[in-house]
């Protein structure tokens, strides 16, 4: 059975990190294995919330798995707060060379950069997005690896593949650009430096946007590339899923930190 490495924040309530991360790859028939870099007690969208920093074990934590020659097929990095995180993933990483490397260069979103990140941890994120072979950026985070300015997300198809294959030079083989709104439309783009092949998902907009959905992304790729299967089909089913449980959570008056109920659609991604 294939392994993934996934790193990320736990929080007990909020679908979202890794308690999305756990059974979404899990149902992908992938076993995951999870890299906490903290623990909350509810995500940080709630008004109140605990917060654990595990970044002084997470050098431990990485070793005592060196130690035990786990080997891994894949490794997941999604949200890392601080530029001691980023230097033990990137460390991480070069330790398992074998690894397919998915890296969500979790930096802002909106035309905002997350408060959290200043122009130095930009640039740790993007070196560490250097050593990746997958990257999903939002089209906000594309911008800013980029190095271009945030002030407009009204951008031509053409230009937003233009964007997607400067990240490639960076060092990723695929790049998904996520998080196209065009008028009642939401958009992924995905692009393969190899083949320079390129594409666009569809699904309808509704204007309702929940946390999480960027990790939920993530983990179904991470999930369904580690098993080989073709790089477009991973993206359209990725998207599909996500807009689906996205329509139904919308019929129910829940707090958008929550995130989408997507267990009710688990049994879609078993059968795959």
């Amino acid at each position: 059975m294939k392994k993934i490495a996934s790193i990320n924040d736990l929080s007990g309530i909020g679908r979202c990190s890794l308690t999305v991360s756990l059974p979404i790859i899990s149902a992908l028939k992938v076993q995951c294995c999870p890299f906490p870099t903290a623990i909350l007690s509810s995500q940080t969208g709630y008004r109140e919330f605990s917060f654990l920093d595990l970044t002084n074990e997470m050098n431990t934590y990485k070793n005592v798995w060196k130690n035990l020659n786990l080997d891994l097929d894949f490794i997941y990095s999604g949200f890392l707060g601080s530029k001691n995180q980023i230097k033990i993933v990137s460390d991480f990483i070069d330790e398992n060379e074998n690894a397919l490397v998915l890296v969500d260069p979790i930096l802002g979103d909106n035309l905002m950069i997350y408060p959290v990140f200043d122009n130095d941890m930009c640039n740790k994120i993007k070196d560490l997005v250097k050593k990746s072979d997958i990257t999903t950026p939002n089209l906000t985070e594309a911008l800013i690896l980029t190095n271009k300015e945030l002030k407009t997300l009204d951008l031509k198809e053409n230009e937003i593949l233009e964007i997607a294959k400067e990240i490639s030079e960076l060092g990723p083989n695929k790049v998904v650009i996520t998080g196209i709104v065009k008028k009642n439309k939401i958009m992924n783009l995905g692009y393969d430096k190899k083949t320079k092949n390129h594409f666009f998902t569809c699904n309808t907009y509704n204007n309702k946007s929940y946390s999480g959905t960027g990790d939920i992304f993530s983990s179904i790729l991470s999930g369904m590339i580690v098993r080989g299967f073709d790089f477009e089909y991973c993206v359209n089913t990725a998207s599909n899923f996500i807009s689906k449980v996205v329509d139904y959570t919308s019929k129910f008056d829940i707090d958008r930190n929550d995130g989408i109920m997507f267990e009710l659609f688990l049994d879609e991604l078993t059968k795959i």
